[in-house]
């Protein structure tokens, strides 16, 4: 669950691992070409969680009064189609990759799918050092392109956090969400964010009849992470790792009835983010005979989303615990569920 939750960190070492012996091969086939690769290999998997973390923001239009606060314990999951699972390469984009059987363009797996039957490539090595001692010409070598999670959990990406909201005015109430640290052997992450929601009816004279209460909402998600690659790869090398980080906004319209008990929400929001993964170090390739070169912090990707999503949800209020569940339609469509202890 761990690496599911990381997924954004953990999509371009998915690349690399899968592809072990023959990362050395894509980076000596020209750095250009891995970075293209990449970029649209991992995209699909890196928007989508975006969108995972955006959810689950707010529970009602309602906001606190002073001194009022709510914890909660909070589980999203965007969805993924069909189309998330592959992306069309055309090799015509690239310097020296061909595939080996079939047309230059065809559609192969995101890190979201997999390719079956397998998919093999035949990529020629950029630099002239590579060359055959004999007769000068570029060598070349086959490669299987790298599967993604496939069957086993691509339906959805899930994320999951603390979360805390306190009123601090008429009107405010600020919010505040977190991923605890983590740290071993191989992995550091850490991940926060913070909002702010305004209610505009609260400034209303007679905000007490009104039925239904409306707010505003923005915020930030920051999500940093770093990956060991040294272990997994087996490539000679020194510090070779992966940098990830992702930011992300929201800006959320919210309208939600004002009952005791159960109450629904909902609501139009725009999302902006981007995440950026750096592969970071040195790496020494070779064309299996004598020849090396050392490659130092290779290329970097990213991937950005812009998407309006629309929101509906429901939530129950018992005393001091509240549960609340909403379901998201956007680019990729998300639902969340949380389960919240407050006052007030």
């Amino acid at each position: 669950m761990k690496k599911r939750i990381l997924f954004s960190i953990v999509f371009l070492t998915s690349l690399l691992t899968r592809a072990q012996n023959d990362i050395d091969v894509l980076l000596a086939a020209g750095i250009d070409d891995a970075q293209r690769f990449a970029k649209d290999y991992l995209a699909p998997g890196t928007n989508g969680i975006m969108h995972s973390m955006n959810a689950n923001w707010f529970n009602s239009a309602k906001v606190k009064p002073l001194g009022g606060f709510e914890i909660s314990v909070i589980a999203n999951a965007s969805l993924v189609k069909d189309e998330d699972k592959t992306f069309y390469m055309n090799t015509a984009d690239y310097n020296n990759v061909q595939f080996l059987t079939g047309p230059s363009a065809q559609n192969v797996s995101s890190v979201l799918g997999e390719n079956n039957p397998d998919i093999v490539i035949e990529v020629e090595y950029d630099d002239p050092i590579f060359n055959d001692p004999i007769t000068n010409e570029p060598r070349t070598v086959q490669i299987t392109l790298p599967q993604g999670i496939g069957d086993q959990s691509a339906n959805m990406l899930p994320t999951a956090f603390i979360q805390g909201a306190i009123g601090i005015s008429s009107g405010l109430e600020l919010k505040a969400r977190f991923v605890p640290k983590v740290e071993t052997d191989e992995v550091d992450i850490s991940m926060y964010g913070a909002g702010l929601q305004i209610e505009f009816t609260d400034w209303l004279p007679a905000d007490k009849i009104w039925p239904v209460a409306i707010s505003g909402l923005v915020a930030y998600n920051h999500l940093d992470g770093s990956y060991d690659l040294t272990e997994s790869l087996g490539i000679d090398g020194e510090n070779q790792k992966l940098e990830n980080s992702t930011n992300t906004w929201l800006f959320q319209l919210i309208a939600s009835t004002k009952m005791p008990v159960i109450n629904f929400y909902g609501g139009l929001g725009y999302i902006s983010g981007k995440a950026e993964s750096d592969l970071k170090g040195n790496y020494r390739v070779t064309n299996n005979v004598l020849t090396t070169e050392t490659i130092t912090d290779p290329f970097s990707v990213s991937s950005e989303v812009s998407a309006v999503r629309g929101t509906i949800g429901t939530k129950l209020k018992l005393g001091f615990f509240r549960l609340n569940a909403e379901y998201h339609l956007s680019e990729f469509d998300a639902f969340s569920v949380g389960i919240n202890f407050g006052f007030r």
